[in-house]
């Protein structure tokens, strides 16, 4: 088998010029390279590591949940306290939460952080693999909660 690593991640945009200053200011990234010429707008956002993340303004609407394709993207942050300090940031952007604060992955479970929607509904899930289990609590009904939403 082999080895491997994702790359990047790509999401289609109904906005290019909204979800770069989304992402830029909650994640930190920087734009590496760009188009704005008609009908071939993207982004390509980086950190020190490199891209990590491509927007093409190509889509119109929202986000369909309902539809085959991305069903979330999840960003592990270093702790429990580094997801509190972004579930700041996303209250003060006015950001759209899933759940309400901190929710661990499945009852009992250490792991677990915040659900929340880019400004085209995309599902992102910001989480600690520790200390979730002492301040968040459980999705109601039990289930997982990176899983029916």
């Amino acid at each position: 088998m082999s080895t491997f690593q994702i790359g990047h991640v790509a999401l289609n945009v109904s906005n290019l010029e909204r979800s770069v200053a989304f992402y830029a200011d909650v994640f930190g990234l920087e734009v590496r390279g760009r188009s704005t010429e008609d009908n071939r707008k993207f982004a390509f956002l980086g950190n020190e590591r490199g891209v990590v993340l491509t927007l093409w303004e190509q889509s119109e609407g929202a986000f369909q949940p309902a539809s085959p394709g991305l069903h979330h993207l999840a960003i592990q942050a270093s702790s429990i306290d580094e997801v509190e300090a972004f579930e700041r940031k996303l209250n003060g952007l006015g950001a759209k939460f899933l759940y309400g604060g901190i929710v661990t992955h499945r009852e009992g479970s250490p792991s677990g952080g915040i659900y929340f929607e880019d400004p085209d509904g995309i599902r992102l899930e910001i989480f600690s693999p520790t200390g979730a289990a002492e301040r968040g609590h459980a999705v109601e009904g039990g289930g997982p909660s990176c899983g029916f939403f």
